[in-house]
């Protein structure tokens, strides 16, 4: 069964049970032996359907998680698999002038520009590079500190390191790569009606309408300091922390795009697109997280998760969902919401016009959620930047050509008045 099924399922369990509770039939306001037989029973469904629902939780967040699909992908696995051999500690110490083998980083570089029409300044970085690899006990190719690429490699195999760290690709967002040029993606305004008929009545036209999603070329950057030795560093260790700390930093600034959007030079992310923001949250309440829900749900989307601030979890978590005396909460689970996964980011901003100060909480489709990708990740090395050169270091920049869209508006709903006192 589907967790929507299972979910109904559950719904329509606990209604009988609510029904047969408000209605004893025995003496003293008790139950009669029919009822508590047949409440028994349904209390038992109740447990093995809530067990059914958790394990289906678990299997739908790892699929999610496990969609590897690469940022970009080439027919030639050749370059592709010397692209993820490609060393950003290499690249960098090369492009410093410093004394390291960076001949594989300056030939895949190279034919990154010529792919994409000489376009990309400074060091062009394959974006492979930015994902989990398969480790092997074969000899690792390129030396020290080249990668270890598993010889059946399949672009499929592949988790990406940048968007396993993304909170709206965690949930589901799409992701298109290997854009070239503005983007138009055509999406459906209007369907087709259909309509009952008398015997030989005549059935009324109704046309199909048609808008266009347009998604276009926007820049992230990123400027960090490195020093000296540390670019001359072969571990595989350094490495890794050179790509988690690009990955990690241009996460944060896409997912903020995502998630909000809207500022200078910014796209406009989902709560600046105008996703509906009529539920208020000003005071949390179980039935406000079911609201939420189901605006979506009306709208004809089938919502897929939560995004909201760490302290909008806790503030959950201590919520009762009836009275003040009950034990249950609004959140029971850290990371489960009435049936649906949550992430937490801190790119939900805390907004400080108001008295007091409040945040967002997000329920959506998140397929519907667009993240597009245009070339390599390029970067330009700086050794004489007047502060790092006294320190010996390395200035570098890095910068992503991205942009973010929302497919239909409808299928999210946004509480943006949550206390976050």
């Amino acid at each position: 069964m589907t967790l929507r099924e299972l979910m109904e399922k559950r719904a329509a369990l606990v209604a009988k049970m609510r029904k047969i509770n408000d209605a004893p039939g025995g003496e003293g306001g008790d139950l009669s032996e029919a009822q508590q037989k047949e409440f028994t029973e349904l209390r038992s469904d109740l447990k093995t359907t809530e067990a059914a629902i958790e394990r289906q939780n678990l299997i739908d967040e790892a699929d999610r998680r496990a969609g590897g699909e690469t940022i970009t992908g080439d027919p030639d696995n050749n370059f592709d698999r010397e692209c993820r051999a490609y060393s950003l500690a290499r690249a960098i110490a090369g492009a410093a002038g410093l004394d390291v083998d960076n001949g594989r980083e300056r030939e895949v570089s190279a034919e990154l520009k010529r792919r994409s029409g000489g376009k990309l300044k400074g060091v062009a970085v394959p974006m492979q590079i930015f994902e989990k690899r398969v480790v092997t006990t074969t000899t690792p190719v390129g030396g020290p500190g080249a990668n270890v690429i598993a010889q059946d490699y399949r672009g499929d195999q592949y988790i990406d390191l940048l968007r396993s760290k993304l909170v709206t690709q965690a949930r589901g967002a799409t992701v298109l790569s290997g854009l070239q040029g503005n983007v138009s993606i055509p999406k459906g305004t209007k369907s087709a009606v259909a309509a009952w008929v008398a015997e030989n009545g005549a059935i009324s036209a109704s046309d199909l309408e048609f808008d266009s999603l347009d998604m276009t070329p926007k820049i992230v950057g990123v400027l960090s300091e490195f020093s000296h030795l540390m670019a001359l560093q072969a571990s595989p260790d350094i490495e890794n922390l050179f790509r988690n700390d690009f990955s990690a930093v241009l996460a944060r600034a896409l997912d903020a795009a995502a998630l909000v959007g809207g500022g200078t030079n910014e796209p406009d992310g989902l709560i600046a697109a105008g996703i509906d923001t009529s539920v208020s949250m000003a005071t949390p309440s179980w039935s406000k997280v079911l609201d939420l829900i189901n605006t979506v749900e009306e709208a004809d989307a089938m919502g897929t998760g939560f995004v909201m601030r760490p302290l909008v979890a806790k503030k959950l978590r201590e919520t009762p969902k009836v009275a003040s005396t009950d034990s249950v909460m609004v959140m029971e689970s850290p990371d489960n919401l009435a049936g649906y996964p949550v992430s937490r980011s801190t790119q939900l901003p805390i907004d400080a016009t108001p008295d007091p100060d409040t945040t967002t909480m997000i329920f959506g489709q998140w397929s519907d959620l667009l993240i597009g990708y245009w070339d390599a990740f390029s970067i330009l090395v700086n050794p004489y930047e007047s502060t790092a050169y006294t320190k010996g270091n390395i200035m570098v920049r890095g910068m992503l050509t991205s942009d973010v869209a929302v497919r239909r508006l409808e299928s999210f709903a946004a509480s943006t008045d949550f206390p976050a006192a």
